[in-house]
């Protein structure tokens, strides 16, 4: 019988009304989030627009400024001008003076970007003239000067239009004036009221949207075409309930030294387009809805049903049963899982195959690494030794190395165990270097200390003498005396004990290409029959300590190798 699942089942309706559920918060949160996004779009929009007017107005501020400062330098310092209140019209030095005049103000013309016009009218000549290149037609030209005329009898000129800049009208069209006095000289500055706003004019309102210009009462300066812009901000001053959904707002901004400011009214079409956009969303969402309800119930008839007594067949099955055969089942894509199950199960079985072989194969490492260290020369170099003594009749000598070769082999040939006491490993390094002792003599001088309860540890065998030997091979040399040490201490932390074993001599040390490749854990070349004991060691560990033993290669500053292995107790089912 196949277990039966502890977590509750539910209906596909359930799962329907569950996707409704869903679907109904995430359409209420979606109209939320769309009235949230249309404010704040709306709100960063203004204060974009706002931003926008402010540095319009600030620059508009800057140029009437200097505007105002050049007219007011030139009417009292510039020589031109005195020059022409001097003579006539008519004169040669008067003309010449109103030439260099009209030189400087078509240059400070070409400073800025909107086109203003310079004007000077002397009052004891009455002469009245542009001062620099004009766009003002004629007509207009001809009221400009009318009402100058009328303006210059005015006591309080001065007060009226001296630094501060206002709107006149000439011929029914706007242009902002600012009059400079000086005695009965006079400097004009006059600019459309279209050009001075134009720049504002080029961002993007809407549709609806318009800049214009308004006055200290808040009536707007426009042209007759464009009086529909007064209605249209009046509009967008009123509130309603749906000023939120409603995509029009008004930025204002007053000149400073002028009698008028800037009013701004943003008619994006684009919010009402969302809110449209947001129902439409909804909607499809209910749609979307009621299609994956239809698609569950298909679900549920044609696959659902399949799918669960396929799952049943699959409970079935265990590694030697065959796997059940789905009948009666419309679904080509079941029973090709079901026969790709099959070959899982297959590739399951070589697996386990794989796994015991490899598991053979590492246990096969254990028999191997004696077969190594047995090696024919060493022996070989001991009968001869032993040979030279007898020949010089050193037989106290003899008796010692006959001893040590004898219990060096009897470690190695009874030695079956996976791990031994430390004491029996390091007995058995001595006997090594011993043995060595008696064939290079004073060549190298050993030093072993160990840690007080460190003797009963349990460590592999052999590991010792593999890096010993390794020591003695390419350390030893008849030139300079090597010393070769072997220290063992127990580190011991909160969670386990760990035997540091460091194995050092004072030679030439790892070649650099051989330390690297050993520091970052390659494979070293073993081709020419060499370094097969260190890697062989390396391997052995791994697998006994289950990859928790760590070895250590460096070279000392004084020089020489350097060997430290870390060894925890070995796991128990090892011992």
């Amino acid at each position: 019988m196949a277990k039966r699942m502890t977590s509750k089942s539910y209906p596909i309706r359930h799962y329907v009304k569950v996707m409704l559920l869903i679907l109904f918060s995430v359409l209420v949160l979606d109209c939320l989030i769309s009235f949230a996004a249309i404010s704040i779009v709306k709100q960063q929009n203004g204060r974009y627009l706002q931003n926008t007017a402010n540095m319009y107005i600030n620059r508009i501020n800057l140029d009437f400024s200097n505007i105002n400062q050049y007219m007011g330098w030139t009417l009292a310092n510039d020589e031109n001008v005195k020059t022409m209140n001097k003579f006539l019209p008519a004169d040669t030095e008067f003309r010449k003076a109103n030439t260099e005049l009209y030189k400087r103000f078509s240059e400070l013309q070409k400073n800025y970007e909107q086109k203003y016009n310079f004007f000077v009218y002397l009052r004891d000549q009455q002469y009245f003239l542009n001062s620099a290149p004009t766009d003002l037609i004629y007509p207009d030209y001809l009221e400009l000067k009318k009402q100058i005329f009328s303006y210059v009898q005015d006591k309080n000129l001065f007060e009226k239009f001296y630094s501060n800049w206002s709107p006149i009208l000439l011929n029914d069209k706007y242009f902002i004036i600012n009059i400079v006095p000086y005695y009965e000289s006079y400097l004009i500055c006059l600019i459309s009221a279209d050009n001075l706003i134009r720049p504002l004019q080029q961002i993007d309102l809407g549709g609806s949207g318009s800049v214009s210009l308004i006055d200290h009462n808040g009536d707007v300066i426009v042209n007759p075409k464009s009086e529909e812009e007064t209605v249209m901000r009046k509009d967008a001053e009123k509130t309603s309930l749906l000023d939120l959904a409603k995509a029009r707002t008004t930025v204002s901004g007053q000149f400073s030294n002028a009698t008028f400011g800037v009013n701004m009214l943003i008619k994006f079409g684009t919010f009402e387009k969302i809110m449209i956009a947001q129902l439409l969303i909804m909607l499809l969402a209910v749609i979307v809805a009621c299609t994956l309800c239809g698609i569950m119930v298909y679900f549920n008839i044609l696959i659902l049903r399949p799918l669960k007594n396929f799952s049943y067949n699959l409970t079935q099955f265990n590694e030697d049963s065959k796997p059940l055969e789905l009948k009666m089942n419309r679904i080509v894509e079941l029973e090709y899982a079901n026969k790709l199950f099959k070959n899982l199960l297959e590739q399951i079985r070589i697996f386990k195959i794989d796994s015991y072989e490899h598991e053979l194969e590492k246990q096969k490492i254990q028999l191997d690494y004696m077969k190594l260290q047995i090696k024919p020369h060493f022996f070989l170099n001991c009968l001869t030794n032993i040979y030279s003594m007898a020949q010089m009749h050193m037989f106290e000598e003899i008796q010692s190395m006959a001893i040590s070769t004898s219990n060096y082999f009897r470690y190695i040939f009874q030695n079956g165990q996976d791990f031994v006491r430390l004491d029996d490993e390091i007995d058995h390094v001595r006997i090594y270097l011993e043995i060595q002792k008696h064939r290079y003599r004073d060549a190298f001088s050993y030093r072993i200390e160990k840690a007080a309860g460190t003797g009963q540890m349990k460590i592999p065998p052999l590991v010792l003498q593999t890096f010993i030997e390794n020591s003695v091979k390419y350390a030893v040399s008849r030139v300079n005396e090597v010393q070769i040490r072997l220290d063992v201490s127990l580190n011991t932390d909160a969670e386990k004990e760990v035997a540091v074993i460091r194995i050092s001599d004072t030679g030439p040390g790892f070649a650099p290409e051989i330390l690297e490749r050993l520091q970052s854990g390659q494979p070293l070349d073993q081709s020419d029959g060499h370094r097969i004991g260190i890697m062989n060691t390396k391997d052995r560990l791994e697998y006994l300590y289950r990859n928790k033993a760590n070895i250590f290669f460096s070279n000392s500053e004084d020089g020489g190798a350097c060997v430290s292995i870390h060894l925890p107790h070995p796991p128990s089912e090892q011992l």
